[in-house]
Parts: C-alpha cells; structure tokens; sequence
C-alpha cells in the first residue's frame, strides 16, 4: 500500500482517542468541574475494579483458545523486554540530566512501563474498521485484535504493579530515608545509627499491600541465640522457656507473613485476565459461556456490555488527569524532553530491531496484526497507572502530571507515524 493511504488509516484512531481526550480536558476545567477531583477518583475505581477486569474477561474468553495461547508466548517477553530496555534507557537519561532524588523512580517508571491498556484497546480494532486497512476482513481483523489488545492489557497491568510499582517504591524509600537522616542531624547532632537511618519511622510505605521488613541479622541472630538456649538449659526450665520462645518466633512469622503481602500481583485485571484465560482455554467453560447456543451466553454478553465501557471512560480520565499538568510545563525541562525522545524515538526503534530479529529467528508466527501490536508495544507513551502509583508513595506528583502531558501531546504525533512505518513494515 501507498505510504499516505496508511498514514490515513493510522491517523483515524489517534484522532478519536486525542477527541476524547480533549472532551475529558474540558469536563475537568474549573468552568464545568464535571470530572472535578471526586468525580476522577470515584471513576478511576469504578474503572479499576469494575470495567477493566470485565473487559479483559470477555475478550479474552471470546477469542483466546488453547491453541492461541501457545502461539502468543512471545508477547510476555517482548512486553518484558519494553520494560528493562526502557529501565535502561531510564538510567542513562538519569545520569545525563542529574535527575533529582526524589524523581529518580518516577523517571524510571515513565520510561519503563507503557501505555498497555486503553491504547492499543482503542487503536488496533479502529485500524481494522478503517476502509483499506493492510491487516484483511475487518470482523476476523477485530477480533483478532480485540484478543491481541486485552492480553496486551492483562501483561501490562501485571509487569506494571509487580515491575514499575516497585522501582518507584525503591526510589521513594530512599529518598525518604535520606530526608530522615538529614532530618535527624539537624535536630539532634549525635551521629545517627545505620538502623535508625534503614528504618525511618516517619516514612510512609505508600500503599497498604506492602510494608518495609526488619533487619535479617536481628532475626538470625535471634534464632541463634534461642536454639543454643534451648540446647544448653537444664531440661525442666527448658520446656517453659522453649514453649515462650517459640510463641514469640511464630508471632514474629506471622508479622513477617502479613507485611510480604503478594496481593499486590493480583490486581483486578490480572483476576480478570486469569478468569478468561480458563473461560477460554479449557472447553468444558468455553460451552457453557461463549456462544450463540451456549446455555448462559447472557452472562457473556452482560461482561461485553461493561467491559466496552472501559474505553471511553478510561480516555476521558486521561484527559482530565492531563490538565493538572499545564501549570508545569517549565519545570524539569530536561526531564520530560528527555522521557519524551526515550519513548517517543528511541524506545520504538530499539523495538523494530527486536521484533524484525524475532521473526527473522522464527520465534513470531507469520500474522502481521500480531507483529503490529508487538512493535506499537514499544511505542506507546507511559503508563497512566504511574499517577496512582505516584500518588501512593507522595513523590513527584506534580511532576508526574506535567510528564504525562508532554509524553501524551508527543505521542499524538509520534503513535502516528511509528503506526504507519509498522503497517508498512509488517505488510
């Protein structure tokens, strides 16, 4: 196909989604306040624990089988290889631009994590309803790429809070600690002891899921030291003492058990994504649910009923959550032209490279919808998860915001024309 009639139908999608956004911009002024701070936060729940979950459900239970899992077992690792590359890159730009401390873990979360969800949600099915789309049929097309999409938004919900959470979280610690240690010396000129700076009392963890654990050599030590007790008391005491020991260890194992929370992993779309995998993959649910002639095919077709209401939605908020960002366009001026090039330039053809050598290698299998969705993965601006997880530790809010616009305003340009090179590419 000609080069402008794919830039044509690479464009139609990113103007719907940068309408939307526009309209949420507008709902969020203070003129209107319809999407005012209360209304944000009651939506980004509901779209949390409500519409995302249930639209990868469903799409994922419609189109994926046992069989196409197995021929889309590159996509974790391609989404994988987004994430450290861009951690990489992350550091480079952190060691140029001398980032400050407590921007550290934003600026390596927005450089590592992508927009998985609502875009490529919103872009790949538009493409295929486009007249002269490269990718076939426009019904096979759609559904492919409704199943191409939501497992691209089941993996990246999952690398995001297991991934990019944690990286923001190891930053904002040790920006925290270092602000305690400093905090101390100035109220107290005794030197500060390495526990007392490890564990700051003041410092928040940022989110209920997980807690900061204690020392390790405290605790071996203890059980050391418990175990030559019990070995060297006389037997009579030793019973008594052993029996309060041990009661004092399983209180310190059960204290241990509930600050590792892994409940952090199972976010509401990765339940979603895993309850549609089963729907899909093991047939016995697949009749019972997926179907004109399925028994509870309304069950289906309720969860499709909400679950696409998730797309709007989802683009209003990001539009509305972009205008707490226009009041600091000029600060950290190196920052965001530097998360800008990473994602919007770099990223996407380090990602040409990979994919192409993938195929090359026989690794991707010969359908270049899929191909296309595994380069756009590289090309999306950051994840607008890093908001919320910005907000849970207090570091770099404001910041945050004003990279999300900037990033967002580039990616209008530069989803476009790296959507078109690829349909070029892969067709």
């Amino acid at each position: 196909m000609e080069f402008w009639k794919l830039f044509f139908v690479a464009l139609m999608p990113v103007l719907k989604v940068l309408l939307i956004t526009a309209l949420g911009t507008i709902l969020a002024i203070d003129r209107f306040n319809i999407l005012g701070q209360t209304a944000r936060k009651n939506l980004n729940t509901m779209v949390y624990f409500v519409f995302y979950p249930t639209l990868v459900c469903s799409n994922l239970a419609e189109t994926i089988t046992l069989r196409s899992v197995v021929r889309l077992w590159f996509m974790p690792l391609n989404i994988l290889l987004t994430y450290v590359i861009g951690t990489v890159l992350g550091l480079l730009l952190v060691k140029l631009t001398r980032v400050p401390n407590h921007l550290q873990g934003l600026v390596l979360g927005c450089c590592a994590a992508g927009n998985l969800g609502n875009l490529p949600i919103i872009i790949v099915p538009a493409v295929c309803k486009q007249s002269g789309n490269p990718f076939g049929d426009v019904i096979v097309c759609t559904k492919n790429a409704l199943a191409y999409a939501s497992l691209s938004m089941a993996l990246g919900s999952v690398y995001t809070w297991s991934y990019a959470y944690h990286l923001v979280r190891l930053y904002a610690s040790k920006f925290c600690n270092e602000a305690k240690i400093a905090e101390n010396s100035m109220e107290n000129p005794m030197p500060i002891t390495k526990t007392d700076a490890e564990n700051p009392s003041t410092c928040s963890t940022g989110s209920p899921f997980v807690s900061v654990v204690g020392d390790k050599s405290q605790s071996q030590d203890h059980f050391k030291n418990f175990e030559i007790h019990c070995t060297n008391s006389d037997h009579g005491k030793t019973r008594e003492v052993c029996a309060q020991k041990g009661e004092m260890m399983m209180e310190q194992v059960k204290t241990l058990v509930k600050k590792i929370n892994l409940m952090i992993l199972f976010t509401p779309s990765t339940i979603g994504t895993m309850v549609g995998l089963i729907i899909g993959v093991v047939p016995q649910f697949r009749r019972l649910l997926i179907g004109d002639k399925a028994p509870l095919h309304v069950v289906e077709d309720t969860t499709v009923m909400v679950g696409y209401a998730c797309i709007p939605l989802v683009t209003l908020l990001v539009g509305a959550n972009l205008i707490k960002g226009l009041n600091g366009v000029g600060k950290q001026f190196a920052v965001i032209v530097g998360i800008s090039v990473m994602r919007c330039i770099v990223l996407p053809g380090i990602g040409v490279g990979i994919v192409k050598g993938a195929i090359r290698l026989g690794f991707i299998h010969p359908d270049p919808l899929y191909q296309f969705i595994l380069l756009l993965q590289f090309a999306v601006p950051p994840a607008v998860a890093l908001s919320t997880i910005t907000q849970l530790f207090g570091a770099g809010v404001g910041e945050c915001s004003v990279i999300m616009l900037a990033t967002y305003s580039c990616a209008a340009v530069s989803v476009t024309l790296w959507s078109t090179f690829y349909m070029w590419l892969v067709i």
